[in-house]
């Protein structure tokens, strides 16, 4: 550690703002792309995918760039839609989880032993158990559907957050600052938002986007497995499962080219949660 920040204060300024600027622009860049699949898909209306006997199995075109599926339908629009859908989904999800992770994190930080081991035996719990197989049980248990999705992801994403959040809590009531903060007659809520919170949002910022192409990876997996989203959804997941028994007739593109962009939106999130990591903590981002 002491290398690595050695190494970065004798970098030389112009180094470091050239660093600075291209983890901006990669920064910027994903969310762009983010963005424009999220609200693109919003305006995407059923009648947008239609289906067109005439115009069905065709490969990837200049008027099709996904080329159309078993029913005439466009596959990119699909395609669209379906992460949008993905997005939407795993956002709502992980602030639910980002939710509970902060709870429970502070109440395993300042509650006392008791309530610190509990907390630590469901955080070991949900981490020690794979998380598909908790999501498919809470879908089955809920009824299924956008509901048992949502609150699935949101219930078994939040427990390696919970432990960051009890670990920084801890160190920062272990801080002189909040010591002298409590003998000045401070309240535990004015200690709470001037002293605990604000170093905390940072934390919260990156663990929600790091957490967040898990919840996309997920989703895709329980709806393909046939316990998520219902059929009638233009959901990824969806549009993989359908595309399976195509294959053999070498209709590759149903499967392919969604597949790749679902990956391709998943390594963005990755990209978009290392540069803010490294923009929050600049000693990272020589690296």
């Amino acid at each position: 550690m002491m290398k690595e920040e050695t190494t970065y204060k004798q970098l030389p300024s112009q180094y470091k703002n050239n660093l600075r600027k291209k983890t901006i622009f990669l920064i910027v860049f994903a969310l762009v792309i983010l963005l424009s699949a999220s609200i693109a898909g919003i305006f995407i209306k059923p009648a947008n995918l239609i289906t067109d006997f005439t115009s069905k199995n065709l490969a990837p075109n200049f008027a099709h760039p996904f080329g159309t599926d078993w029913l005439g339908r466009d596959m990119f629009l699909r395609t669209i839609k379906g992460l949008s859908l993905s997005i939407f989904i795993g956002m709502f999800a992980c602030a639910i989880g980002i939710v509970i992770a902060v709870i429970l994190g502070l109440m395993s930080a300042t509650m006392g032993k008791k309530v610190d081991a509990v907390i630590c035996f469901l955080i070991d719990l949900f981490l020690s158990t794979p998380h598909i197989l908790m999501i498919i049980i809470i879908c089955f248990a809920v009824g299924g559907g956008l509901k048992g999705v949502i609150i699935g992801i949101a219930v078994t994403h939040w427990a390696s957050l919970a432990r960051l959040v009890r670990a920084e809590v801890k160190q920062l009531l272990a801080q002189e600052y909040v010591h002298i903060a409590r003998q000045l007659g401070k309240s535990r809520f004015y200690i709470a938002v001037h002293h605990i919170f604000p170093p905390l949002l940072p934390l919260l910022l990156v663990g929600f986007i790091s957490t967040f192409p898990h919840a996309l990876l997920h989703e895709a997996s329980i709806t393909f497995l046939g316990f998520g989203l219902p059929p009638h959804e233009p959901a990824i997941g969806i549009i993989l499962s359908e595309s399976m028994k195509y294959l053999a007739a070498g209709y590759w593109w149903l499967a392919a080219l969604p597949g790749l962009s679902l990956l391709f939106i998943v390594l963005l999130f990755d990209v978009l949660g290392e540069n803010i990591k490294k923009l929050i903590h600049p000693k990272m981002i020589h690296s």
